[in-house]
């Protein structure tokens, strides 16, 4: 597919959904492209003739049903690093290029990771009611050096937690596609067929693999079986990876200790769920990778992606659009548990 100035010689047209939030630090996309700005209702009449779009409003499901049946875009890059809400028959099928913004959320999400794991093992939730209730209870409280991490995602996000728990003193394993030994931020990681003995094995279990058909519901009533009961769950990848209500069932049967869920199956989390309640859950709203300065960042990465668009140099982050995910490497074996975020 080429890339550079429109048909007509003149400057690029981009579209740019956006949400309540305005893309900020546009100016330098603008002297690149001519930019204009859509809501939801506005898209489908926006789309034909552009030569790209930007997905700012990453959650809208919006696109498909606006996608023109010719002259689409020849390019769309999302503003998260997570794609399943992109991959319609059409733009699967068809040859608009798909960007995604891996990069972006790894060390603030392993950074999160690390915060549970501490809140878990030092019973911050616990200090926290009982302050708030004037309540002087002491208690003793978990060590982490030493405990086992199993990370499920290989890609990105799952190595710069790896790296995060190792130096915090965890001995850390990955689950991914393919088995092997010296993995420089794993050590092992395991194969699809042994993730439920590595389950078993490990003390907190982190999820931050993409949404695919692999990996939907992997964490079900028989995964959650294999798990130790003093292990805890941590997701922060997608909602759907977890079969949401037989972890419920598992919680109150003390089948687990305990579960920390940024992401969830239907968001925002609806005020009936028992994921409020439960004594053992943290829930926040899928916030993980959301720190100071992030929206900066995601444009930044946009601009410099549509500068290489601009001058037909090669897009970063590019994604298989079969696979659902950057390839970390074109002749590497697929990874569908390779992380992805936002």
């Amino acid at each position: 597919m080429e890339q550079g100035p429109n048909a007509s010689g003149g400057p690029p047209r981009v579209v740019v959904l956006q949400d309540d939030v305005p893309p900020p630090g546009m100016a330098a996309a603008e002297r690149l492209a001519h930019v204009v700005y859509v809501r939801k209702p506005q898209l489908a009449g926006a789309l034909p003739g552009c030569d790209a779009l930007f997905m700012w409003d990453f959650w809208s499901d919006a696109l498909a049903a606006a996608w023109p049946r010719e002259g689409g875009p020849r390019w769309v890059h999302i503003a998260s690093a997570g794609v399943d809400r992109l991959l319609f028959p059409d733009l699967v099928e068809g040859n608009t290029i798909v960007t995604n913004s891996r990069g972006v959320f790894d060390e603030p999400i392993a950074e999160y990771v690390l915060a549970l794991v501490l809140a878990f093992a030092k019973d911050l939730p616990a200090t926290v009611r009982l302050q708030g209730e004037r309540v002087w209870r002491h208690r003793e409280t978990e060590r982490i050096t030493g405990a086992r991490a199993l990370v499920v995602g290989t890609g990105p996000i799952g190595r710069a937690i790896a790296r995060r728990l190792t130096a915090a003193g965890l001995r850390v394993s990955g689950a991914g596609r393919t088995a092997r030994e010296g993995d420089p931020d794993f050590g092992t990681v395991h194969p699809p067929e042994r993730l439920h003995d590595a389950l078993g094995e490990a003390d907190y279990v982190v999820l931050a693999a993409p949404l695919t058909a692999a990996t939907r519901n992997m964490i079900d009533a028989a995964a959650l079986a294999r798990m130790r009961p003093s292990a805890r769950l941590i997701n922060v990848g997608r909602g759907p990876l977890v079969a949401e209500d037989d972890l419920v069932e598992a919680l109150r049967a003390g089948r687990v200790a305990g579960a920390a869920l940024d992401v969830f199956v239907d968001e925002p989390l609806a005020p009936s769920s028992p994921l409020w309640t439960l004594p053992n859950v943290i829930v926040s709203p899928h916030m993980s990778g959301d720190v100071i300065g992030w929206r900066d960042e995601l444009v930044r990465l946009f601009t410099d992606n549509l500068d290489r668009f601009v001058h037909g140099r090669e897009l970063r982050n590019v994604v298989d659009k079969r696979l659902g995910y950057v390839r970390p490497d074109a002749n590497a074996t697929p990874d569908p548990y390779a992380g992805q975020r936002g």
